[in-house]
């Protein structure tokens, strides 16, 4: 529905008044962002004890917001179309660039892209190793503007745009046949790359009980009966999922020592997440960490977790809002880590990314510019329950992937794990709060293409483009106080003529 979706919204923007457009694409975005992320007021119901109005009013806050960029979206298409139907070749570069700028603006939110609505579609998305996720949205916004614009043609008995229709069917047919030539090409790169025989294990802990003290061995026998499990595989990595360990490991010295007598008995490389302080003067700070561990038990690298979940892991604007509190229990607010830290071992480079943090490209970019044969993503999905949450949070990790020709690794405490191939392709896929494991060979690749390289070079020049053709309608109206009437009785102000 991704590629017809939009058409609608256009049709009901066509020729209207700027804020009349603006109110419509806030009013479709609120629609939008509600319906797609509805699961935020259980987590907040749930684990952050919100009453359930606020925690309604918390998520209409955060769609409001969302909703700003498809209503800034659609007021530029109406100023754009008051220039004439041939600037609607604008509409995806304005798209992206939106996209981008919402995924830093704030810290940043890019959950659920329009380009990872086609995350199962391996030929379209390669061209991710290129354009990034920004590249997809670019091409599904291209093609709705298309079918807009054949069907106002049609309406009007006019003539077609036949040279924006063979644009856009090249550019189409050109991906797809870019997306075989490359599932091809790394397939053969994958044949005869070196393995890594690598175990995930879903420990399924209630996140109700997780920070119980009474409850730490329990987590522990759990971790080891079905790590045990994986053994006859004989994995050279085992992956537990992020704060698997809910106390801080090498701190609390006799749980710690059960966890180190395990790894030497498996005689495999640990990858464990556990909460971490360090002590400062007289400052404790907090990191929501991964370690890695090898077959002796020592400790040979630690990852702290980067970008931080608002609200969840710390309390931005505490200040101003002192009666703000964080979700997270056990711990006080994190500190972020170092970006682009890489764990190393003789097995090769891990690049780690916490949580959310597989949904910001950037992240993972840095990770395989700075040497990641692997990107490992743990995380622990029980915040959000049996929802679509799980699910949107996968498709986003597919990108990462594709987007630098890594495998990724993930490992999730009640789901969903999986292996995600250099191509982008669902391996293992574990059901959701079950107990779990999963093992798997995975390619060691060390290829650095054009996003690896050069990050996101499209996406910004998406925004450079909106930004000279913003610049061209300054030019031209330099000598005007008014703008140009686009049909009916009102202008692009809304002002009546």
């Amino acid at each position: 529905m991704a590629w017809v979706a939009m058409v609608p919204l256009l049709y009901a923007v066509c020729e209207r008044p700027v804020p009349t457009g603006f109110k419509l694409g806030l009013f479709a975005g609120m629609v939008h962002h509600i319906t797609l992320l509805y699961w935020v007021t259980g987590v907040m119901g749930t684990y952050g004890g919100l009453p359930v109005a606020v925690s309604w009013a918390v998520l209409f806050l955060l769609a409001a917001y969302l909703s700003l960029y498809p209503a800034v979206f659609c007021s530029a298409m109406i100023v754009a179309w008051s220039k004439g139907p041939r600037w609607l070749w604008i509409a995806p570069f304005l798209w992206v660039g939106l996209e981008y700028i919402r995924s830093f603006f704030l810290s940043g939110f890019p959950w659920e892209n329009l380009g990872y609505s086609q995350f199962d579609w391996l030929q379209l998305i390669q061209i991710s190793d290129m354009f990034g996720v920004y590249g997809v949205s670019a091409l599904i916004v291209a093609v709705n503007a298309l079918f807009f614009e054949l069907l106002k043609k049609i309406s009007e008995k006019k003539a077609l745009p036949w040279t924006a229709l063979a644009v856009v069917v090249l550019f189409f047919g050109g991906t797809l046949g870019y997306g075989a030539w490359r599932i091809k090409r790394i397939d053969e790169s994958v044949a005869q790359a070196p393995s890594l025989t690598v175990a995930l294990v879903q420990g399924n802990i209630d996140q109700a009980r997780k920070w119980d003290p009474s409850f730490q061995e329990e987590t522990l026998r759990r971790y080891e009966r079905l790590t045990r499990t994986t053994w006859r595989d004989r994995p050279s990595l085992t992956i537990w999922p992020e704060t698997a360990l809910p106390f801080y490991f090498l701190h609390d010295q006799v749980l710690a020592d059960q966890v180190i007598a395990l790894v030497r008995e498996a005689k495999s490389h640990f990858v464990l997440g556990s909460p971490s302080f360090e002590t400062v003067g007289d400052e404790v700070r907090y990191f929501n960490s991964a370690y890695l561990v090898g077959p002796d038990g020592a400790v040979l690298g630690r990852y702290d977790k980067v970008h931080l979940v608002p609200y969840g892991e710390y309390v931005p604007l505490r200040r101003f809002f002192p009666f703000l509190g964080k979700i997270v229990e056990a711990v006080g607010d994190f500190k972020a880590g170092q970006a682009g830290r890489v764990l190393s071992w003789e097995g090769g480079k891990l690049g780690v990314l916490i949580c959310f943090e597989v949904i910001f490209p950037g992240l993972a970019r840095t990770l395989a510019a700075n040497g990641a044969q692997l990107l490992v993503n743990i995380t622990n999905d029980a915040w959000f329950g049996k929802s679509s949450a799980p699910y949107q949070h996968l498709s986003m990790a597919v990108f990462r992937a594709v987007e630098n020709r890594r495998s990724l690794t993930r490992a999730a405490n009640t789901g969903i794990s999986v292996f995600v191939d250099p191509v982008g392709r669902i391996l293992g896929e574990t059901p959701l709060f079950e107990e779990a494991v999963r093992t798997g060979s995975v390619p060691i690749m060390e290829e650095r293409g054009f996003y690896t390289r050069w990050g996101d070079a499209f996406a910004i020049l998406c925004v450079m483009v909106c930004l000279g053709a913003l610049g061209i309608f300054f030019w031209k109206n330099r000598n005007t106080s008014q703008t140009t009437n686009i049909g009916g009785p009102y202008d692009v102000t809304g002002i009546k003529k």
